[in-house]
């Protein structure tokens, strides 16, 4: 294979693309104190959140650590990012909230990674808003099933290193109950125009649920989504949510890619889809990151 011309910008790209890639090639991320709980959450459709649960869970189960995606979107994209099963005769999510099921009776192991296992989604959790309205502890109910699950896989010796909730793109009931059962909040921010539009409702939100049902809840994490570098209007979003969240958002940004967005269609998140890709190494750094940043607060 001929050298790379590194002059050109797309032989400079990938070369630097090369260099990501072997460095973080069989690395390891620190494993955090406690289980960290995040819900990754924007009222905002089409930001990024499914398709960032499953990238940045991925990234973390790769470098070795034991993660756990709870699919609360009735939609159950992460779901099916993540190779699980989720037709309507599936044990769910829906099940625990409203059934009383345990969670470790709805768990299934992702076919792609050992480390990663996932509660799916199935659509009759489009009627659980409805169904929650009427039950006991309503908004703690997907908390104390959790809270049940990692409390037994600790008795195992199979401690979970971080659960990942994906929320759909609401504040309603399901929601709640993943603001309740989360310790951290991870928001994706779409590199465009109406990227702040809305962030503060959702903001006043958190705010809510921290001073009436969960005190311990704090966003912890923002992640630039759909950056294309070669616009203004991108670099300025980045800039001004940078400028409003310097501790939150991570210096690691997700560009748009093809990559990205074809992996779910095969059943898999782009870690395992195609490792190499600039879309990729961007998760397994934001995961990097995100693991780097949990061991130095602790």
């Amino acid at each position: 294979m001929p050298d790379l011309d590194e002059t050109t910008p797309l032989g400079a790209e990938i070369a630097r693309d090369n260099r990501r890639l072997r460095r973080l090639q069989g690395s390891s991320f620190p494993r955090p104190v406690n289980t960290r709980i995040f819900t990754v959450a924007n009222q905002k459709g089409g930001v990024g959140k499914t398709t960032t649960t499953v990238n940045i869970a991925a990234g973390l189960a790769k470098a070795g650590l034991r993660v756990l995606v709870i699919d609360i979107d009735p939609q159950g994209n992460a779901s099916t990012a993540l190779g699980v099963p989720h037709h309507a005769e599936v044990d769910s999510v829906y099940d625990v909230v409203i059934n009383d099921y345990e969670l470790k009776d709805v768990v299934q192991d992702c076919p792609d990674l050992s480390n990663l296992r996932c509660a799916p989604a199935t659509i009759h959790l489009a009627g659980a808003e409805i169904e929650l309205v009427s039950l006991v502890a309503r908004e703690q109910r997907l908390a104390r099933a959790l809270n049940r699950y990692l409390r037994e896989c600790e008795e195992q010796d199979e401690r979970v290193d971080y659960v990942f909730i994906d929320c759909p793109p609401s504040l309603g009931l399901l929601t709640v109950n993943a603001f309740v059962a989360a310790g951290e909040v991870l928001i994706p921010i779409q590199c465009e125009y109406y990227a702040l539009e809305g962030l503060s409702q959702l903001l006043s939100n958190i705010e809510l649920i921290q001073k009436h049902l969960n005190p311990e809840l704090a966003v912890s994490t923002i992640l630039l989504t759909m950056f294309d570098g070669r616009t203004n209007l991108a670099s300025q979003v980045a800039e001004d949510v940078r400028e409003h969240f310097p501790e939150q958002v991570l210096n690691a940004a997700i560009p748009r890619s093809v990559r990205i967005s074809e992996a779910p269609s095969y059943g898999q998140t782009v870690i395992t889809y195609d490792q190499a890709s600039s879309g990729a190494l961007s998760y397994l750094e934001a995961a990097e990151e995100i693991a780097e940043r949990g061991a130095k607060s602790e």
